[in-house]
C-alpha cells in the first residue's frame, strides 16, 4: 500500500494501524482476536438468557407449590410482584421513564388479566394440582390466544391450527381425566388454572390496543405493580392476611417466594427481554415447549409427583398442539404477506395502464 497523502498517513497513525521503525512508516495489521472474544462472549450471554427463560420459567411451578404449602396464595402472588414489580419500576425510573395516567390505567386493566386472574388463580390451583400438571395446563395459552384473536377478527385460522386446536383439547382432556381420577384431586383446581390460562391470552390480545409504555421495561413494570396492588387487596378482602399465622411460615415456602421474586419475576424477565432485542421471537418463544418438560421433570425428581403414562400422552398431545399452531400462524402470515404483495402487484399495474 503507498500512502502519498500526509493526512491519510497521520490518520492511520492516531488510529494505531501506522507505526514509525526505525524512520519508515510500517502497516500494522488489525488485530481479530479481540472481535472473536467478543462473539464468544455474545454467544455465552445467549446460552446464559436461553437458558433462563427454559430452566427457570420452567421451575417456577414447584417454586409455587413451595410456597403455597404455608403462605396464602394470593399472599404469595402480591409479595411475588410486589416486590419484583417494585424493583423493575425503580430501574425503568432510573432510565427516565415517567408514568402518566393513560399508563396506569392501561395497567390496571393488563394486571388484571395477567396477575390478578392469571397469576393469581394458578397460585391457589396449586395447592390441590401438581407443579407439573399446572405447566402442562398453561401450555394452552397458545391455543387461547389464537381463538380470542381469531373471535377479535385479528387472525384467520389455518387447516394446520385447527388440526393442532383438536390435539390440544384431547391432551387437556386426557390430563383432566387423569387427574380426576387420582385420589385427592381437585376440578376446581384444574378449572382454575385453565382460567388462569384464559385470562393471560385475553392480556396478549389486547395489550397492542391499549396505552402501555413503549419502553419494554416500563411496559412490564406498570402492569406488574398494578396487579400486585389488586392482589395485595384481594388477598386482604378474601380474609389471608387475618388467617396467615406467620409463625408457621416454613423456611421452605420462604426459600421458594424469594426464588420466584428474585429468578422467576426478575432474572427471567429481564432475560427475555433482552432475547427479544437480539433474536426472532419465534425462537424466543421456544421457551413454551420447553417450560412443561421442565416442571414436570422436576416435580418428579423433588416433589414425587407422578409422571404416568397418561400424562406422557398428553404433554406430547399438547407440546404437538403449539407446534401446530405455530405452524399454522407462520403459514397464514406468508399468506397474508404473499396476497399483500400480489395487490401491491396488481395496483402498480393498473397505474402503469394509466400512466401509458
Amino acid at each position: 500500500m503507498f500512502l502519498d497523502q500526509p493526512s491519510q498517513i497521520m490518520a492511520l497513525i492516531r488510529s494505531g494501524k501506522l507505526v514509525n521503525i526505525g524512520g519508515r512508516p510500517v502497516l500494522v495489521p488489525t488485530p481479530r482476536q479481540p472481535e472473536r472474544l467478543s462473539r464468544h462472549r455474545e454467544d455465552i450471554k445467549l446460552a446464559l438468557a436461553f437458558a433462563a427463560i427454559y430452566l427457570i420459567w420452567g421451575s417456577t411451578y414447584l417454586a409455587i407449590r413451595y410456597a403455597v404449602e404455608t403462605i396464602p396464595p394470593l399472599v404469595t402472588a402480591g409479595l411475588r410482584h410486589t416486590v419484583a414489580g417494585g424493583i423493575l419500576l425503580a430501574w425503568a425510573w432510573a432510565r427516565g421513564f415517567r408514568p402518566k395516567r393513560e399508563h396506569w390505567i392501561s395497567g390496571l386493566v393488563i394486571g388484571a388479566l395477567f396477575f390478578l386472574v392469571g397469576h393469581g388463580t394458578l397460585h391457589w390451583a396449586e395447592q390441590y394440582v401438581g407443579s407439573g400438571l399446572a405447566a402442562l395446563l398453561i401450555a394452552t395459552e397458545p391455543m387461547f390466544i389464537l381463538l380470542l384473536a381469531w373471535s377479535m377478527g385479528q387472525q384467520r385460522i389455518s387447516r394446520v391450527s385447527v388440526a393442532g386446536l383438536g390435539l390440544g383439547v384431547l391432551g387437556v382432556a386426557i390430563l383432566m381425566g387423569a387427574e380426576l381420577s387420582a385420589k385427592g384431586s381437585s376440578l376446581l383446581g384444574l378449572l382454575a388454572v385453565l382460567l388462569g390460562s384464559l385470562s393471560w391470552a385475553a392480556g396478549v390480545v389486547i395489550s397492542p390496543k391499549v396505552k402501555l409504555p413503549q419502553d419494554a421495561l416500563a411496559r412490564t413494570a406498570v402492569p406488574l405493580v398494578c396487579g400486585a396492588a389488586m392482589l395485595l387487596i384481594a388477598a386482604g378482602v378474601t380474609g389471608e392476611f387475618h388467617r396467615m399465622q406467620w409463625s408457621s411460615v416454613s423456611l421452605k415456602s420462604v426459600l421458594g417466594l424469594a426464588y420466584l421474586i428474585v429468578f422467576g419475576s426478575v432474572v427471567a424477565f429481564t432475560a427475555y427481554t433482552w432475547l427479544l432485542q437480539r433474536c426472532p421471537p419465534a425462537l424466543v418463544a421456544t421457551h413454551t415447549y420447553a417450560n412443561p418438560v421442565v416442571a414436570v421433570l422436576l416435580g418428579w425428581l423433588l416433589a414425587s409427583e407422578p409422571v404416568t403414562l397418561r400424562i406422557v400422552i398428553a404433554s406430547v398431545a399438547i407440546l404437538g398442539a403449539i407446534a401446530l399452531i405455530r405452524r399454522g400462524e407462520r403459514s397464514v402470515q406468508k399468506g397474508s404477506e404473499m396476497a399483500e404483495r400480489s395487490i401491491h402487484s396488481a395496483e402498480l399495474r393498473t397505474a402503469v395502464r394509466r400512466v401509458s
